[in-house]
């Protein structure tokens, strides 16, 4: 059986991908189309729940060292932004950084932990869903084979994976084009400039190295039409039209148009062939979400694959993949679809809606907080097919703290295994069963969150999520059940690395 996977598409999501799958003991290539890292930055933002998952892999120093921190973000451009800084989260901003830049840096994280990545070749296709999958890629030197227990399409939402694996991309047409560039501008506006009218929206953000990118859409932006490449005098002339001015706009870095083409993937997996970012889910780059939804894919992908190859995992973790991100993707397509309506809402009906919705933001707490955890992806919570189980399974854990160290969760967290959190003081040492794949700390909590007030045991799963709660004030059926906790997530006995359930 081929142990390596094989990744196609180098950019952020197969990076990360490709680390997670390193981290976990599995070969791995990643199969680049592209000679060199785009230096046209499609995304520029970093959410707080992807800086988190950064963290939990000690890799997000050099991103906050370089990011330009921004402690909210817009919804569908209205006046009124959300207001990030109450989030319960180590990190609540974004982060202004490039995408070439973030793709740097997840290549150096991915090259040190082994990670083979070849550029300027191409996967041309595949054979078979079956153990192992034949993998057809185009090099400079001709076309070749590379064998692979899985395949993964991190490849864009042109994605050859997907196309050759026959996975429906459904979902509705483009029907606007935004527009962007990346420029210096003499007159900068005020931070977070934004404005909306009759005549269009533009926002104007911050980039690192005194650069700006200015977006927007108008009026004209409704058409299914491709009206050529943007060019700067069209950049100015639209900014004009909106705001009155340019803002000494020049030099352009990177000028583009954008659509709203929305799709999502039928199927994440098809046997041994997955999907993940851009090849799984497109939409309107509405809040900046794209690349971190699909950074938070790989994130809950790697290690389950990881566990499946290294045969710990029970038959049916990889379908999970599929159950626990299709849904994300599915929100993704609504939130991004009701933000564009927002944003070409070019008439005094859609100028007072926007008003209103923005206005409620603004004096609405709960309304700004639930929105800013949906956008950020802390929101995320993963279905249990068991009612009765404890609220917090499922949830993103938070970066608890412990009273004996200044280390707190997410520095606990491995790719490699579960972390058992024993937080009875030690009741549970020695009590579980050996030879699983279990990290475990034993501690008590320090000013815990009110939800976590009374959990005397937890099982959180490689990638931050909780997969088990316990908390029975007795020891011994406290140990009883973390041992039937141990025995739903892992295989007791290591099988050949492989799966069962081919599909």
């Amino acid at each position: 059986m081929g142990q390596q996977v094989v990744i196609a598409g180098g950019g952020p999501v197969g990076l990360w991908l490709a680390a997670e799958l390193r981290l976990g003991g599995v070969p791995v290539t990643v199969v680049e189309e592209r000679a060199d890292i785009d230096q046209r930055s499609k995304a520029l933002t970093i959410h707080p729940r992807t800086i988190e998952i950064l963290a939990s892999r000690g890799a997000h120093k050099p991103f906050l060292a370089e990011g330009l921190p921004i402690p909210g973000g817009h919804f569908a451009m209205l006046d009124d932004r959300l207001d990030f800084r109450a989030l319960e989260t180590p990190f609540p901003y974004t982060l202004a950084l490039p995408q070439a830049r973030t793709e740097e840096l997840l290549e150096e994280h991915a090259l040190a932990l082994g990670a083979t990545i070849v550029r300027g070749h191409r996967v041309t296709g595949f054979t078979g869903h079956a153990d192992p999958v034949t993998v057809q890629v185009d090099g400079p030197d001709g076309p070749y084979e590379l064998q692979a227990a899985f395949l993964i399409g991190c490849d864009g939402s042109r994605s050859t994976v997907r196309t050759t694996a026959g996975i429906d991309f459904v979902g509705t047409p483009s029907t606007v084009l935004g527009w962007l560039g990346d420029v210096t501008l003499d007159s900068p506006p005020r931070p977070g400039f934004s404005t909306f009218g009759l005549q269009g929206g533009v926002m104007v953000a911050p980039l690192p190295g005194g650069r700006y990118r200015v977006v927007g859409v108008s009026p004209d932006s409704l058409t299914t039409q491709w009206p050529g490449d943007l060019t700067l005098e069209e950049l100015r002339a639209k900014t004009v039209a909106v705001t009155g001015e340019d803002f000494g706009m020049r030099d352009p870095v990177w000028v583009s148009r954008f659509g709203n083409a929305t799709r999502l993937a039928a199927q994440y997996r098809r046997g041994r062939i997955l999907l993940a970012g851009d090849a799984a889910h497109q939409h309107f780059p509405a809040g900046g979400v794209g690349m971190n939804v699909g950074i938070q894919d790989a994130h809950n992908l790697g290690w389950k694959i990881a566990a499946t190859l290294r045969g710990w995992a029970p038959d049916h973790l990889l379908d999970t993949y599929h159950t626990e991100r299709h849904p994300v993707g599915a929100q993704l397509m609504e939130h991004s679809r009701a933000q564009t309506a927002l944003m070409t809402g070019f008439t005094p009906e859609g100028i007072d809606l926007r008003s209103l919705f923005s206005g409620m933001i603004a004096t609405q707490p709960a309304l700004n907080k639930a929105l800013s955890e949906r956008l950020t992806a802390l929101a995320v919570n993963y279905p249990t097919p068991d009612p009765t189980t404890h609220p917090l399974t499922g949830t993103r854990a938070p970066d608890l703290a412990f009273t004996d160290s200044e280390n707190n969760l997410f520095s606990q967290l491995r790719p490699d295994g579960y972390l058992l959190l024993d937080l009875t003081a030690g009741a549970l040492a020695g009590r579980t069963r050996p030879g699983l794949t279990v990290h475990t700390r034993t501690s008590t909590l320090d000013q815990p969150p009110a939800a976590w007030a009374t959990v005397r045991a937890a099982l959180v799963r490689p990638d931050g999520h909780v997969a088990w709660v316990g908390v029975d004030e007795d020891d011994t059926a406290l140990s009883a059940a973390v041992d039937r906790a141990l025995a739903t997530t892992h295989r007791t006995a290591a099988r050949p690395a492989g799966l069962s359930n081919e599909r």
